[in-house]
């Protein structure tokens, strides 16, 4: 689905991104786990096309680059900040990003409804998104993120700022999706989302410190929980 190969980042001296080695398969959640300035963000911008490596290759979809007009149709990105337009509403904001990916207008008033029904919005559709709450935000960003169902969704820190309860709802809509086939590329520093996961890899400082499923992490460096893995993982790097 998506491998990168030796991907190095460099903006000026600093290196953001290290001779990376990663492969992302179809229908896992796959967790990105490290604190901020890791490299994570980063990463997801040049899975999306959006920065260019400074060395290195990645593919997509086989042997396709990320930045092919009929790659990113297959792609779904949630970022960080605010994607979302305040004086539309909340229909009118999922109807907008379903034209710009080119779902046919014969179909596209059914899946914008059935899309919000599944991010629990449907009885908000006429509000305006700047009025909405900011759980209500997070919602209509994913709900614009999957409104052409895509093949790959890459989500960075979707649940920063939601409360326990919704963050919930979250990753039952992401393990969904799974199923369902699509890949999920997901940012966190919560070490209780990272656990969810079906693969997750360290990263710190732009290194790639290990990758595998949460269970085998925590075997393999005789930890409780993953941040003691992850902790291992740090020192057992530097120790090298």
């Amino acid at each position: 689905m998506l491998t990168l190969s030796k991907v190095t980042k460099r903006f000026g001296s600093q290196t953001v991104v290290d001779s990376l080695d990663l492969s992302i398969p179809q229908g896992l959640v796959f967790g990105l786990l490290g604190p901020n300035g890791s490299g994570k963000t980063t990463l997801l911008r040049m899975a999306m096309g959006l920065l260019q490596p400074t060395s290195g290759r990645i593919t997509i979809f086989e042997n396709n680059s990320p930045g092919d007009s009929e790659v990113r149709k297959k792609l779904g990105y949630m970022p960080q900040q605010l994607a979302v337009y305040p004086g539309l509403s909340v229909r009118e904001n999922v109807l907008f990003y379903g034209r710009l990916y080119g779902i046919p207008e014969n179909n596209l008033s059914t899946r914008s409804l059935e899309i919000l029904e599944m991010v629990e919005l449907e009885s908000h559709q006429n509000k305006l998104a700047g009025d909405l709450s900011g759980g209500m935000l997070r919602r209509l960003m994913l709900a614009t993120t999957l409104i052409h169902q895509p093949a790959l969704v890459i989500l960075d820190e979707p649940t920063a700022g939601v409360d326990p309860s919704l963050r919930l709802r979250f990753w039952e809509w992401f393990e969904q999706l799974a199923q369902g086939g699509a890949s999920i590329l997901i940012t966190t520093h919560h070490i209780s989302e990272a656990g969810r996961c079906d693969k997750v890899a360290f990263l710190r400082e732009g290194l790639l410190l290990e990758h595998d499923t949460p269970d085998t992490l925590m075997r393999r460096y005789n930890s409780e929980n993953l941040e003691q893995a992850f902790v291992q993982a740090t020192q057992a790097k530097l120790e090298d």
